[in-house]
């Protein structure tokens, strides 16, 4: 693990994960933001007096795991690349380090908010979707997709480390160290030198990241780990609308 970033980390206030509880915000406004990796120990130092960071069985950083489920024909994947605003995405999401798997379903509406459900599952993956059992229902109650016809078809592994500011209206999550395998072409895909920022709110406010991120000139860039780790180990899709994004990211990684 990076030691400079662990050493800023541990200057850093904590909060545990209980107390974060009511910090969640499923219901929200996303801005995400990316930058090089490189730049992050200068991100983390500029955070330092007003931000606190979320610790997990006594760590800063914690693994994360997450497959998504699409139909055959990726139609999750095609609402993003054809600009549709409502849209879906459906995943499991694993928290490693605690053993906690989450059935989540992220809807984003036409006005730019997100509103996450999710319900607690067993299993960490699935081969299909008949081995989620009793939790087809949640499936069937709130997907916009026949859910019989759900597939596993990317998986996605990262570090994540969150905060949250002082006066504790806005949680952030830095992601870093991505990785992806796509089940359908077997390729891989390691993201090792791009860290992704996301910024909750509740609405539109002002920011303690906004303020240190403008200081730092990185500007808000959109970014979906699904929608870009499918394009990057899947050379066969169209992915028009994800060009000019890949080679904006290449730039700022390189």
């Amino acid at each position: 693990m990076n030691t400079p970033i662990n050493d800023i980390l541990e200057k850093m206030p904590w909060i545990t994960l209980d107390e974060m509880e009511n910090i969640h915000l499923m219901d929200r406004v996303d801005s995400k933001f990316v930058a090089p990796l490189s730049l992050l120990p200068q991100l983390l130092e500029e955070m330092l007096p007003y931000f606190k960071v979320q610790i997990t069985n006594g760590k800063r950083i914690a693994p994360y795991c997450t497959q998504y489920l699409d139909t055959p024909e990726l139609d999750m994947f095609v609402m993003h690349q054809n600009g549709k605003l409502n849209r879906q995405k459906i995943r499991i999401r694993s928290y490693i380090d605690s053993h906690i798997s989450f059935l989540e379903i992220k809807n984003k509406n036409n006005k730019g908010r997100t509103k996450k459900i999710r319900v607690p599952i067993d299993q960490s993956h699935v081969q299909t979707v008949n081995e989620l059992e009793n939790d087809k229902l949640f499936l069937e109650n709130n997907s916009l997709f026949d859910t019989e016809r759900l597939e596993p078809v990317l998986e996605n592994n990262f570090n994540r480390i969150t905060l949250v500011n002082n006066r504790e209206t806005e949680r952030i999550t830095i992601d870093m160290d991505l990785s992806f395998l796509n089940y359908k072409t077997g390729k891989t895909k390691l993201m090792d030198n791009l860290v992704i920022l996301e910024l909750k709110q509740d609405g539109w406010q002002r920011s303690d990241l906004r303020d240190i991120l403008n200081k730092l000139r990185i500007k808000p860039q959109s970014f979906s780990k699904y929608c870009m780790g499918t394009v990057l180990t899947n050379p066969n899709l169209k992915y028009n609308r994800f060009k000019r994004k890949w080679t904006l990211i290449n730039k700022i990684t390189q």
